[in-house]
C-alpha cells in the first residue's frame, strides 16, 4: 500500500496536522489512531477552558476535538481506527496491526503526533505495599468521565500538574474529599489559573516541597505518609504528615510518547524527552516530521493544534517538491531556561519562527533576552513560571544573520 501523508496518531495534533496537509495540497492522507474513535485525550476532558486562545471560546475538551474531526471528514480524510502502528522505517515505511492483520504503507512523508503518556507510581520508588487505590490522575478522569466511576471517596494527589489540579476539582465535585496535593518542588507544575480555580476555590490545601514517604494498605490504601522535603529533596526528619485516605493519584509529570521513534532511529533531546526538530518540524529523517505532545509537553491545546499545522503543511510542501535548501543553526537555552523548541532553525527561511520555552523556576519580574547574530531584543514579564509555557517569535532576516539563537532569563532588579 502507497500513501502520499500517513499521520501517526489521531488526537488534535493529528488532526491539525493532516487539515493543514490537505489543505497545503496533499489529498491522500491517512491518520492512523489506535482507539476507536479519534480525538485523543480531549474525549475524556470534559471540563472547559478549550479553545481560548485559537477560537476565542470556552470550549470542552470533546468539544475542541470534534472542531477538527469535523473538518477532516468534510475534506474526506480517512481515518483509520483500531489500528496500532508497530513500526517505523527511515524509508519512511509505516508497520500497521489492525484486526486485519499486519501490514505495511509505503509513504512520501510521516507526521509523528503521537501524544504523551503519565508518569507512574513506579518511576518514583514509592515505599509501600501494591494496594488497589493508587492511580494516574488520567486514569481516574477517564473513570470519572467516560464510565461514571469514582475510584475512591477520599483522595491524595501527589504531583500539581494541571492534570492533577483539575482532578482535584472533579473528584471534589463527584462527592469526594480530596485532603491535599503534595509537590515535591517549590512551584507548582500546573496553570496558574488551575491553581486558583480547581484548589483555592475549593479550600484544598497545597503543600509545596512535599512528597510521599510510604503508601500504607495491603488489600486497599488506608492512609500515606507525607513528608517535607530539602533543597536536594531529601526528606526532612519531623516534618512528617499523616493523611487517612482510600485513594492517592498521580500526577507528577507527562513524558512524550516516544518508543517507535526511538525504534525510528531519530534522535531524542535530553531536555523535553521527544524528537529533536527544526524549524518545519522536521526531524533527523527527511521527510519525518513531529508534533504537538510527542515533542514537548504543552500546556495549552491550542498551541499543539498550531504547531501541529506547522508541520503538516511542511509535510506537504516536501512531499510537493518544494522543500527548501538547508543551512541549519543551533538554538539553545541560556541562563534559567529550561529548554527552547525547535532545536535548529533554517538560515533559508521565509517565514516567521515562533519559539516555545519554558523556565527553571518561578519568580516574578523577569526580563527574557534573545540573541541572533547581531540582534538582541529584552522582553519584560510581569512573572514566570515552568508550567507556563512562554515564546517568542523571529523574523526570517533575524534567523539568517546569525550564527546561532539563544534565550535566557534573568530576574529584573528590584
Amino acid at each position: 500500500m502507497k500513501r502520499d501523508l500517513v499521520v501517526i496518531g489521531g488526537g488534535p495534533a493529528g488532526l491539525a496536522a493532516a487539515i493543514a496537509a490537505f489543505d497545503g495540497g496533499v489529498k491522500d492522507v491517512v491518520v492512523i489512531e489506535r482507539e476507536s474513535e479519534p480525538g485523543g485525550v480531549l474525549k475524556q476532558c470534559i471540563h472547559n477552558g478549550f479553545g481560548l486562545t485559537r477560537f476565542k471560546e470556552n470550549m470542552t475538551g470533546p468539544e475542541y476535538a470534534y472542531k477538527f474531526i469535523d473538518a477532516a471528514k468534510a475534506r474526506g480524510i480517512e481515518i483509520m481506527t483500531g489500528t496500532f502502528v508497530t513500526g517505523l522505517s527511515k524509508e519512511k515505511a509505516v508497520t500497521c496491526m489492525n484486526e486485519r492483520g499486519v501490514f505495511t504503507i509505503e509513504a512520501k512523508a510521516v507526521v509523528l503526533a503521537m501524544g504523551c503518556r503519565e508518569r507512574s507510581r513506579g518511576a518514583l520508588n514509592v515505599a509501600g505495599t501494591r494496594p488497589a487505590g493508587v492511580f494516574s490522575a488520567g486514569t481516574a478522569q477517564k473513570y470519572v468521565n467516560m464510565y461514571g466511576r469514582l475510584p475512591g471517596k477520599r483522595v491524595v494527589i501527589l504531583g500539581s500538574g494541571d492534570i492533577g489540579l483539575i482532578m482535584a476539582r472533579r473528584m471534589t465535585l463527584e462527592g469526594a474529599k480530596v485532603l491535599c496535593v503534595l509537590e515535591i518542588m517549590p512551584h507548582s507544575s500546573g496553570l496558574r489559573r488551575n491553581i486558583a480555580q480547581c484548589l483555592d476555590d475549593f479550600g484544598i490545601p497545597l503543600y509545596l516541597e512535599h512528597t510521599i514517604l510510604e503508601i500504607e494498605g495491603e488489600e486497599r490504601v488506608s492512609g500515606v505518609t507525607a513528608v517535607q522535603v530539602d533543597g536536594n529533596k531529601n526528606p526532612i526528619p519531623g516534618t512528617e504528615k499523616h493523611f487517612d485516605c482510600d485513594t492517592v493519584l498521580f500526577s507528577v509529570g507527562l513524558i512524550p510518547e516516544n518508543e517507535l521513534s526511538k525504534k525510528a532511529g531519530l534522535s531524542l533531546d535530553a531536555r523535553t524527552k521527544g524528537v529533536r526538530v527544526d524549524g518545519s518540524r522536521e526531524t533527523d529523517i527527511e521527510g519525518v516530521f513531529a508534533c504537538g505532545n510527542v515533542l514537548h509537553v504543552h500546556d495549552l491545546v491550542d498551541f499543539v493544534s498550531e504547531e501541529a499545522e506547522i508541520a503538516g503543511r511542511a509535510a506537504a510542501a516536501y512531499v510537493l517538491g518544494g522543500e527548501q535548501k538547508k543551512d541549519y543553526i543551533p538554538v539553545e537555552a541560556g541562563e534559567r531556561v529550561g529548554y527552547v523548541l525547535p532545536q535548529r532553525l533554517n538560515r533559508n527561511g521565509t517565514l516567521p519562527q515562533k519559539l516555545y520555552f519554558r523556565v527553571k523556576e518561578a519568580f516574578r519580574g523577569a526580563r527574557v533576552h534573545i540573541r541572533a547574530g547581531k540582534f538582541e531584543k529584552t522582553i519584560k514579564k510581569i512573572a514566570v513560571a515552568p508550567g507556563e509555557m512562554e515564546y517568542v517569535t523571529l523574523t526570517p532576516e533575524q534567523i539568517a544573520g546569525a550564527d546561532k539563537v539563544e534565550i535566557s532569563v534573568e530576574r529584573e532588579e528590584a
